[in-house]
């Protein structure tokens, strides 16, 4: 089993790094990119992509006969997953830490799961926390609506 394998969109049975709706359209019946080409499509420039490699976050990315990295649908649907885990908030350590249990297989699907789990309680919390901010900034700003039209009136 590899990173890289895929299966429909939002599964991940230990076998998929898809991470839901897909990212941009990608080129008809193109399968190899190059790292530049990637760089365009996922926003990521072509240092983190290096870096990402170089960490463990990328699995093994093939090489053309001259060296030159040539990724695949399935590395783009594993870098917009990576995506969705840097939104959340996941640090790096465990971005990495779960792509090595994916290398590691089925055995590590309770791991997973539960790295996951954790990270979506944080990102729950962080919401609950941003929506107590909007509700106390849509209070001053009606505040300050009420203020303005009183001040209207006079």
């Amino acid at each position: 089993m590899t990173l890289t394998e895929s299966t429909p969109v939002g599964a991940d049975h230990g076998h998929s790094c898809a991470a839901g709706p897909a990212g941009p359209p990608r080129p008809e019946g193109e399968d190899q990119y190059t790292i530049s080409e990637v760089a365009v499509l996922t926003g990521l420039t072509a240092h983190t992509l290096r870096w990402y490699e170089r960490i463990g976050l990328m699995p093994h990315v093939d090489r053309s006969h001259t060296g030159q990295r040539r990724f695949s649908n399935r590395d783009l649907d594993w870098l917009d997953f990576v995506g969705k885990l840097r939104l959340t908030g996941m640090p790096v350590a465990d971005m990495v830490r779960y792509a090595e249990l994916v290398r590691e297989g089925d055995a590590t699907f309770h791991q997973r799961q539960e790295l996951l789990a954790s990270t979506r309680r944080d990102v729950l919390a962080r919401i609950a926390e941003l929506q107590d901010t909007v509700a106390v900034l849509d209070y001053k700003i009606g505040f300050y609506a009420d203020a303005h039209k009183a001040s209207e009136r006079c």
